[in-house]
């Protein structure tokens, strides 16, 4: 009798690897593309797996772009730059991660952004590392502040923001304090009040130029020290507005006396994301007349459209001459912000605005932002539209320069005119989620007025200068004792004494 022995672990694998092969059910086959009948299958699984990652890799960087919440810095649309692609290019220096390095003139820059931060460390007695450390903090927060993914490594991010809000706020506090009493020679060929600092100027307002403005007050913060009270040391905030002010209004005068009116480094309740919002930002007491655009339905959105166009040929003002023919007076309005129009009593208050080579680029800057970031209001694009129709001619510029409103720093009247007709080009505007729908409604009501047309005829020749107005006076007098000689006359001959 033989004794059947138990296979072992290895006598069982072999086994099981001799074992015939089962009939596998076949599955149904998805059309495959010419990329896997290019390769064998498995090399086919492995590139599937690899294109696979990389779309999920897009899908992970779209859902992280759409969930920021700090979102505020922008790449301009290629429909609003037009023909004016420079006036969203710095020029001189470049700020923040879109134009780093980008070309050989804001390359140049670097080397004097290295004093800056070196002037800074020397000033302070600090060390390099604690300004690196503190921006490594908060980096994923700046980074969420722009769109779209940016290439830079977490050291190169780190050091870009260091070194690039070092250099701003040592152009704010030596326009403020004065660049001698920072340290640099009267000389020096960047921080000097030069015409390279006006260039600098237009481009820290730059749409695609900016830094966070919580990352400047980090940084002075360790300049000034965390101990000192907030009357001791300035904020980001009133510094950049100190050195941008110039480029918003022309009446200098206005702007100092509002200035002194703040103590040195008094809390005030400036706030804003970055330099050109710091800028756009409206006044308080306008704050709760801005609408606010909300999703509506697309055939609800069309009907509206077709609403709104109608109503826009209806409610669009005249230009300045005509609407100055029909009785509407002109007034400067004494404010810091340009676009704080109001119309009362038959006058338009319009503030006055100095109109040069970095305007334009303010403006466009402007309005590219409040397109594109949805907390904005649309104010600067409200008040483009209103010039583009108060403005058609030369003739035009010349009566609100005359009022006081522009200051011409460009050229001829004429190109002022092509400057503010050229600047909404490829603006989609709702007309009606803005504050001069009803303000034009009301200017049009009283230009339809023809007592209002009358009396600015009668004031415009008959009230031109003071001799005629003394001869309308005389004359005014010399038919009021006529027509008293003549009733007594008359009463006299029917009632004789």
């Amino acid at each position: 009798m033989e004794l059947q022995m138990k296979p072992g672990p290895q006598h069982r694998q072999e086994q099981k690897l001799q074992l015939p092969e089962q009939p596998q059910q076949q599955k149904p086959q998805r059309p495959s593309s010419s990329f896997s009948q290019s390769i064998p299958v498995n090399g086919v699984k492995v590139a599937e797996e690899k294109w696979v990652i990389s779309i999920r890799e897009r899908l992970e960087q779209a859902h992280l772009a759409s969930s920021r919440s700090k979102l505020c810095i922008y790449r301009v649309p290629e429909y609003l730059r037009g023909n004016d692609n420079k006036a969203f290019i710095p020029q001189v220096v470049s700020l923040g991660p879109y134009h780093h390095k980008r070309n050989e003139s804001l390359r140049d820059m670097e080397e004097h952004k290295l004093r800056s931060l070196d002037r800074i460390l020397k000033r302070t007695s600090q060390d390099v590392k604690l300004y690196l450390d503190s921006i490594s903090e908060v980096e994923v927060q700046a980074r969420n502040c722009y769109v779209g993914p940016i290439s830079h490594t977490s050291h190169e991010f780190v050091y870009m923001m260091v070194l690039d809000g070092c250099f701003m706020l040592e152009i704010f506090q030596g326009a403020v304090d004065g660049f001698e009493q920072l340290g640099y020679p009267r000389n020096d060929p960047i921080f000097a009040w030069r015409s390279v600092m006006h260039t600098i100027r237009q481009d820290m307002v730059m749409l695609e130029n900016q830094i966070p403005l919580f990352i400047l007050d980090r940084l002075l913060e360790l300049q000034f020290g965390v101990n000192e009270g907030p009357g001791e040391r300035p904020q980001a905030a009133q510094l950049a507005l100190r050195f941008l002010d110039s480029l918003m209004s022309a009446d200098e005068t206005l702007r100092n006396r509002n200035w002194k009116k703040r103590t040195k480094y008094a809390n005030t309740d400036l706030d804003g994301l970055h330099c050109l919002d710091l800028l756009r930002r409206k006044p308080k007491d306008l704050r709760t007349n801005w609408m606010r655009w909300k999703p509506q339905p697309l055939d609800a959105m069309d009907e509206q459209r077709q609403r709104q166009r109608q109503r826009q040929r209806q409610q669009l003002v005249r230009c300045a001459t005509e609407l100055r023919v029909a009785g509407v007076k002109f007034k400067k309005r004494n404010t810091e912000r340009f676009w704080d129009v109001k119309f009362k009593n038959g006058t338009l208050c319009i503030p006055r605005l100095l109109v040069h080579d970095g305007t334009k680029s303010l403006l466009l800057n402007m309005k590219a932002y409040e397109h594109c970031h949805i907390d904005c209001g649309n104010e600067v694009t409200s008040y483009l539209i209103l010039m583009d129709n108060l403005i058609n001619s030369d003739e035009d510029v010349k009566y609100l320069h005359r009022r006081k409103i522009l200051e011409n720093w460009l050229g001829s009247n004429a190109e002022v005119a092509e400057f503010f007709n050229s600047l909404c080009q490829q603006v989609a505007f709702d007309f009606q989620d803005s504050y001069i729908s009803k303000m034009s409604a009301d200017v049009n009501n009283y230009r339809d007025k023809r007592t209002n047309e009358w009396l600015a005829i009668f004031s415009k020749n008959h009230c031109r200068n003071p001799w005629t107005i003394i001869s309308l006076f005389a004359g005014v007098v010399f038919l009021l004792l006529t027509s008293v000689q003549t009733f007594y006359t008359v009463y006299g001959y029917y009632r004789p004494s």
